[in-house]
């Protein structure tokens, strides 16, 4: 009897029921090995996460610009080498620029919005139109709704700026958007592909030198 009053105040194996379950951790307190950690434990600090977002979201803007930008600034020279051959002048040359800038704020501004995340189990196809078409659409009502406030800013009328959209024919504004799906439909390929894989290991594919494998 004495030498089990003794095991129980020692802390023994016995003990442990009592003064040993003070060490024992509340289940809340448990920290999860698969969750991320917290700023506070991986030492970075609120500033350096708002840089990092800032970093990532002109990355992307650019890389957005720079992918609209081939596919309009080469329809751009498509349409001035034509008009040439006719003896017409096109003077327009950061057209394509300027809408390149404005589509890479549509694509972010969608983005933003998440839309298409719901299509994420479909096979690619699916997404790829989908967030074709309706960011095709989403460009068309921005560019309306930019016309319009284009025209408000200079003291018009709004019906004034949907004629400067339309100055070139409903032929011209057709094959405009043609155009924007035509860039719309590679793009948003690469992006589901990113989604799969990853877009630091698709980029890298593209843009780094590969290692040699090892034999």
């Amino acid at each position: 009897m004495k030498r089990a009053g003794r095991s129980l105040r020692s802390g023994g194996t016995t003990g442990d029921f009592t003064g040993g379950a003070q060490n024992v951790p509340a289940a809340h307190e448990i920290q999860n090995p698969s969750a991320p950690m917290s700023h506070a434990t991986n030492g970075e600090t609120p500033q350096k996460s708002w840089r990092t977002v800032l970093r990532h979201e002109l990355t992307e803007y650019l890389f957005n610009f720079a992918f609209l930008s081939f596919f309009l600034i080469a329809f751009s020279w498509y349409r001035r080498l034509l008009l040439d051959s006719y003896h017409i002048s096109n003077a327009v040359y950061w057209a394509p620029v300027i809408s390149s800038a404005i589509l890479a704020k549509v694509l972010m501004i969608g983005e933003a919005l998440r839309m298409g995340r719901g299509l994420r189990t479909w096979p690619l196809i699916i997404p790829t139109i989908y967030r074709t078409v309706v960011f095709s659409v989403l460009v068309v009502v921005f560019s309306v709704l930019e016309h319009m406030a284009g025209a408000w800013i200079h003291g018009k009328k709004a019906a004034d700026g949907l004629a400067e959209l339309t100055s070139t024919g409903w032929q011209g504004l057709l094959a405009w958007y043609v155009l924007v799906i035509i860039a719309f439909l590679p793009f948003f390929a690469l992006k589901e592909i990113e989604t799969v894989f990853g877009t630091e290991k698709v980029r890298g594919l593209f843009f780094r030198r590969q290692g040699k494998e090892a034999n």
